[in-house]
């Protein structure tokens, strides 16, 4: 598990949007993803980096969220393909990387260090997550926005 640290970053997203409950994200995001990553070849000047964004749970009872699963792109895109949205966000975040299967023991971490910090959590901007493939197993990068 790697450091945890606050930086300021921005991105620079296209992807598709989905809705849904939050207790059914770890189905519904992965297939939407999948669905993405079918028409990838649309997307000019993408960077290969996959990511996620996520309305953050407010309270027990906010139980419908969106999310936007997408691809990294640069500041050089010519269109958004139909059915696609660009979507740019610049945060103070929280941030800290590790192996996918662990990623829920990293948000809970990331968490308590956001605590110690005395950090607040922004809960009207996206949580980001990044994806990226490693020899062994994919690596996440995980974003909380911060204030």
């Amino acid at each position: 598990m790697g450091e945890f640290k606050s930086i300021k970053k921005k991105f620079k997203v296209v992807g598709l949007k989905g809705n849904g409950s939050y207790e059914n994200f770890n189905q519904e995001v992965p297939a939407l993803a999948k669905q993405l990553l079918s028409r990838s070849e649309e997307l000019d000047n993408h960077m290969g980096i996959e990511i996620a964004l996520f309305e953050p749970k407010r309270d027990s009872a906010h139980l419908v969220g969106d999310y936007i699963v997408g691809l990294m792109v640069d500041e050089r895109l010519k269109k958004v393909p139909a059915g696609m949205e660009l979507i740019e966000i610049e945060q103070r975040y929280a941030t800290a990387r590790g192996k996918t299967s662990g990623i829920g023991i990293l948000h809970s971490k990331l968490m308590e260090w956001i605590e110690e910090q005395e950090y607040k959590r922004n809960l009207e901007s996206y949580i980001v997550e990044t994806y990226h493939p490693d020899e062994d197993e994919e690596e996440v990068r995980i974003y909380l926005p911060i204030y």
